[in-house]
């Protein structure tokens, strides 16, 4: 399994990076957000990968980040998504704004990517949602659930802030959106400010 390259960026395409590495060149498919992270030819970067073994092909997926990564395997979860779907949806945007909008439930922000039609948005959200708010593995996709599962063990709004700013907001940014989010416990609190986030 590859899982990670570090190289020289050999092309650098719309859809796909060339990293020569250790004398191979590896072509990865990438999202447009990743791309906007690989740095000019001649330069080197880092991948993080995931492998794909068909019956007729190897497919290589790249990504600048391990949350992008992640939430790229949980789209293929989905029914009706698959890599070029998935990499349209990371196309979108930010991880975090990506997991922001699935925890608030914004269908709507995924339907603007190539190949996602309403049906597939919802689904997406109806899916995801729980796992992005549960998954608790201290990752950015886990932010959220860390905080909710937390709950009870301290004050709500700090664990809604800690929850935020695992997710990449600086204090400023999470003060500022908790104090338009209201709730009695954490999730409440972080699910207002998605909310507030998405509305700014």
């Amino acid at each position: 399994m590859i899982g990670l390259l570090r190289g020289e960026v050999m092309t650098r395409r719309s859809d796909h990076v060339l990293l020569l590495c250790g004398g191979v060149g590896y072509r990865a498919a990438v999202s447009a957000e990743t791309l906007r992270h690989v740095p000019a030819v001649g330069r080197e970067t880092t991948l993080h990968t995931t492998l794909f073994v068909r019956d007729d092909a190897l497919a290589l997926y790249g990504f600048h980040c391990e949350e992008e990564r992640d939430l790229f395997g949980m789209l293929l979860a989905v029914q009706a998504v698959g890599p070029k779907v998935a990499l349209a949806i990371l196309s979108l945007g930010p991880v975090r704004e990506l997991v922001a909008a699935i925890a608030a439930g914004d269908a709507r922000r995924f339907q603007v990517a190539p190949g996602v039609g309403k049906r597939t948005a919802e689904r997406i959200v109806a899916e995801l949602r729980e796992k992005v708010a549960l998954d608790g593995n201290g990752t950015g996709l886990g932010a959220i659930g860390a905080a909710v599962g937390s709950s009870g063990d301290g004050d709500p709004r700090t664990l809604a802030r800690d929850g935020l700013l695992e997710l990449g907001y600086t204090l400023v940014e999470a003060d500022a959106l908790l104090r338009a989010s209201t709730g009695s416990s954490s999730e409440e609190l972080i699910a207002g400010a998605l909310r507030a986030a998405r509305a700014a």
